[in-house]
């Protein structure tokens, strides 16, 4: 019953010709080139909300210092971006009945508002933590339509040759809004013991790394505010007219489009094999700088790692999109590579960490590549899971499917993040979660039967 194929009248486009005898053109369709103006402010939006997110994991040192918090404070700073998904259903609603405008201007406005929380100049004071844990839990609630809008949007401003690459556009920016994070966090805030605190006056050198923090968030306040404001003067929900015969099909109504994909086996299990790894490895990238501190690495080298980890991720995911893009129907096989080479990288980090029982080699460059690989791998899986799982479950709309992708990935990183509060001591138990989440999802993308309905409506329907 889950596992079915869309009908022929599911696929049946709305608009159609006036004459119904001409077959050559069944819907009118036009793509914009206010397209590429749509997605780059809804990339930077992502941009800043990754930005934000990712902010504290790399200066962790510093922000125990400047702020008293602890390990734990730190876990619970990154796991407010997975807590902001709670509401996800209404933020999928949202998306299926007002749009991409409405959604995106209250999300911009969320990030605004947290942004401007966390900025208040208030020192060392008991409520700064609260502002800060406040602001990072708005940040948090844009979450939900900054990671699950790319699918939409690609499909109702993009046409079927740069719907992947839109795709991946969309969905991979705010990823890289994180690795920004792991650079401009360690440059800017110096950690502890690369400040110069005069012995009789330690209080300086903790008031030195506040101000550091501070004018990085008034920046990062003003960037985010000048986006909001572009967002609120022009943003469009669609175009004028379709860009492809699945833009103007006919789509489920919400409630079944719910019922569908919690009906839909094979959906069910490719969202285990996406969420699963992907959910792993944003827990444990954003505590890269503690599981990295035991083998010696500074902060500034674990905020070089993740940042070359991210970025390779999406600039070979941007790559591979753009090749399903030029050769469609091949999304499972992408799949499978990158997922062999995550499970073989995340072993190899794991087992290099462990030197003592496996007496292998732990340098510098061992660290970087075999980290850097396990990023490239894992993030740069995330659009072609997001179209595979459009394909699968085509007529369901693309906001809510990705809806309910985006909530299962970060509750699983919410899962992780929630038992490194209680166990932050040694973290050597996160690099085999990894490891056996990138096999599991191996696994299971080896037994799925892909299939491809939308892209049959458009080659096939549209001919």
């Amino acid at each position: 019953m889950g596992s079915r194929s869309s009908t022929e009248a599911e696929r049946e486009p709305l608009v159609v010709p006036s004459n119904p005898e001409t077959n050559s053109v069944p819907v009118y369709s036009r793509v914009y080139g206010r397209r590429w103006l749509v997605l780059t402010l809804f990339s930077l939006l992502a941009f800043m909300q990754g930005a934000v997110w990712n902010f504290w994991g790399p200066i962790q040192n510093s922000a125990v210092r400047a702020y008293g918090f602890s390990k734990s404070d730190i876990a619970v700073l990154v796991l407010w971006g997975p807590v902001g998904f709670l509401p996800w259903l209404l933020f999928v609603w949202l998306m299926d009945k007002k749009g991409l405008r409405v959604s995106l201007l209250l999300s911009a406005f969320f990030m605004l508002l947290g942004a401007a929380l966390r900025s208040v100049p208030l020192g060392k004071e008991p409520l700064k933590r609260w502002l800060i844990h406040g602001g990072q839990l708005l940040n948090g609630l844009a979450g939900p339509t900054i990671m699950s809008a790319g699918p939409l949007l690609s499909t109702t401003w993009f046409a079927p040759d740069q719907r992947a690459t839109a795709t991946a556009v969309a969905s991979l920016v705010s990823y890289l809004g994180a690795a920004a994070s792991f650079v401009v966090g360690p440059l800017l805030v110096p950690a502890p013991n690369q400040t110069l605190v005069v012995k009789s006056a330690p209080a300086s050198g903790d008031k030195y790394i506040r101000d550091r923090i501070q004018l990085v968030m008034y920046a990062e306040l003003g960037a985010i505010v000048v986006l909001f404001c572009v967002v609120l003067l022009y943003f469009p929900s669609r175009p004028p007219m379709p860009p492809s015969v699945a833009a103007a099909s006919q789509r489920l109504s919400y409630r079944s489009s719910i019922c569908r994909l919690l009906s839909n086996l094979r959906f069910l299990m490719i969202v285990l094999a996406y969420a699963v790894p992907t959910g792993v490895v944003a827990g444990w990238s954003g505590v890269l700088d503690m599981i990295l501190t035991p083998a010696n690495v500074s902060q500034v080298d674990a905020g070089w790692i993740g940042f070359w980890s991210v970025v390779g991720g999406c600039l070979f995911g941007v790559a591979m999109a753009r090749f399903a893009d030029s050769i469609r129907g091949m999304l499972k096989l992408i799949l499978v590579l990158m997922l062999a080479g995550a499970s073989l990288s995340a072993t190899w980090f794991t087992l290099t960490c462990l030197t003592r029982l496996t007496h292998l080699p732990s340098t510098a460059a061992t660290l970087y590549t075999s980290c850097i690989l396990v990023g490239i791998f894992i993030n740069s899986s995330v659009p072609i899971f997001l179209e595979l799982f459009i394909e699968t479950v085509y007529p369901v709309p693309e906001g809510i499917t990705c809806g309910v992708v985006t909530f299962l990935g970060n509750l699983v990183t919410g899962m992780l993040l929630f038992f490194l509060t209680f166990y932050c001591t040694d973290l050597s138990w996160l690099n085999w979660c990894l490891t056996g989440s990138c096999l599991f999802s191996l696994a299971l993308i080896l037994f799925f039967r892909e299939s491809y309905d939308r892209l049959y409506l458009d080659v096939f329907v549209s001919v």
